[in-house]
């Protein structure tokens, strides 16, 4: 089953979602052509989002090692990106079997009502994979690996649902989809929480800053295109190492500005590729569900949030946050881990902090700055465990992505430097039964409440059908 497993994540996602999805449009009665086409966009979607995230990559990553180099930053943990990360989840035991669990679960918690999201965002399982390898190494139990991913599975699955109507008021064209990705759900807590505390400080609750009206008020400066020539440009002369050597290079920094802003333009075309072959099968899957199962009204589709990181507030604060998350990770006392690879990720931060900030830049921010700060301490803490899990997957299947250079711990900002994976593994591992207890007792509380919600949304879903009918007679 492992090696099944194996054989199928190695496709890679541009490959393994077109062939999942058109399998899946077909079963749920899209003609086999359309089906074929809104899988083949969807892998074209991850195509062309792999190509610009291998820009920001490549254009920034010698960039940055210079900057290391000439500042001489010691950070004691190596950063491995989300690809080690999905090579670590998914070359192991509870890899290889979370996709088929996880169906399980959200199944029966469709069944039971303590869930409305149909999750068919396979490729994003890795993250709950993630999680359970580490506690696995970290315990040397399979069964607390699963455990720990489950958890984790259903406490998303009851994000996506608390979050969705938010989502879909905030974002266009998203009626009837949630995120059900442990990564963005894990930050939603945190966006309610700050965004209420900066709401009750005088001036700040009235200070309205979108991406569009920065648009409108500085022009061009406002432009996420131009912010990015700016950024990268000022990361470009960050690499010199005298005056006289900012005039040699001036062609380099201009080419690192321009393709800095080419990934901030190119990012909202290639999102919507994702819109346009993901919308079809979910709007097929919701039909579907509603003439099949009675009171399936309101179940929402999960889907990638690829989707829309394109947004410009998201765009905007990433690109802000990307020269701010290096300065923070020098200069936070503690903290041993400098991100590189993983900045690559930052935008997958906000999709869902941003319908609770109403995409104010300021707040989304805000949100950014406390996020990331944490994220750094939570990467370095889980690094030792991390790194366990990488150098075992190394050892059995010598993926370089998983390489660490002697000397460093691994790490990864892109799933490590989640709130939720973090206190699901302390809870387990350093809690033991204790942890295992709260864990339980938490989880079966959410979806006790999240049930209520549920039945009571549909009780008056079912009412104003009845007022409309006696209106009508």
């Amino acid at each position: 089953m492992e090696g099944i497993f194996s054989y199928i994540i190695g496709l890679g996602a541009a490959v393994m979602m077109p062939v999942i999805f058109t399998i899946l449009g077909v079963c749920i009665g899209i003609r086999f052509g359309d089906a074929l086409k809104s899988g083949l966009k969807v892998g074209v979607g991850f195509v062309g989002l792999s190509i610009v995230t291998a820009l920001l990559t490549s254009a920034l990553g010698p960039a940055l090692d210079k900057v290391v180099e000439i500042y001489q930053l010691q950070l004691r943990v190596f950063d491995m990106g989300w690809p080690a990360a999905a090579s670590v989840a998914y070359n192991t035991a509870v890899g290889a079997m979370i996709i088929p669990v996880c169906l399980g679960v959200n199944i029966l918690m469709l069944l039971t009502k303590t869930t409305r999201t149909v999750n068919i965002d396979l490729w994003n399982y890795w993250h709950f994979a993630f999680i359970g390898a580490v506690i696995y190494f970290a315990s040397d139990s399979l069964a607390w690996g699963f455990f720990g991913a489950i958890v984790c599975y259903i406490i998303t699955l009851i994000i996506a649902d608390m979050t969705a109507l938010k989502f879909q008021r905030f974002y266009k064209d998203m009626d009837g989809i949630s995120i059900p990705q442990p990564f963005c759900a894990g930050f939603a807590p945190i966006a309610w929480l700050v965004n209420k505390g900066l709401d009750r400080i005088p001036g700040i609750s009235k200070l309205e800053i979108d991406a569009e009206g920065m648009k409108r008020k500085f022009g061009l400066l406002g432009e996420p295109l131009f912010l990015g020539v700016v950024v990268g440009m000022a990361i470009g002369c960050l690499t010199c190492e005298s005056g006289v050597q900012i005039v040699d290079k001036i062609p380099y920094i201009l080419g690192l500005g321009i393709k800095m802003g080419a990934v901030m333009e190119l990012i909202p075309r290639v999102t919507v590729l994702f819109i346009e072959g993901l919308k079809p099968i979910s709007d097929a899957t919701r039909e579907l569900i509603a003439r099949r199962f009675k009171g399936a009204d309101g179940l929402n589709i999960g889907m990638s949030p690829a989707l829309v990181i394109g947004n410009p507030t998201t765009l905007v604060v990433s690109l802000i946050l990307i020269p701010v998350s290096l300065v923070l990770a020098v200069i936070l006392p503690g903290n041993q881990f400098l991100p590189l690879a993983s900045l690559a990720g930052i935008f997958y931060l906000f999709p869902l902090v941003l319908p609770f900030t109403r995409g104010n830049v300021f707040k989304t921010f805000i949100v950014g700055l406390i996020v990331i700060v944490m994220g750094l301490y939570m990467v370095t803490n889980m690094a030792e465990w991390f790194t366990l899990a990488a150098r075992d997957v190394y050892a059995a299947t010598e993926d370089s992505a998983v390489a660490i250079p002697d000397g460093f711990s691994g790490g990864s900002l892109d799933f490590a430097g989640s709130p939720l994976a973090w206190c699901v593994f302390k809870l387990v591992h350093n809690l033991k039964w204790i942890g295992t207890g709260l864990l339980i007792a938490g989880t079966m509380a959410l979806m006790w409440w999240n049930r209520m919600l549920i039945i009571r949304n549909r009780n008056a879903m079912i009412a104003n059908d009845s007022d409309k009918i006696e209106t009508i007679e």
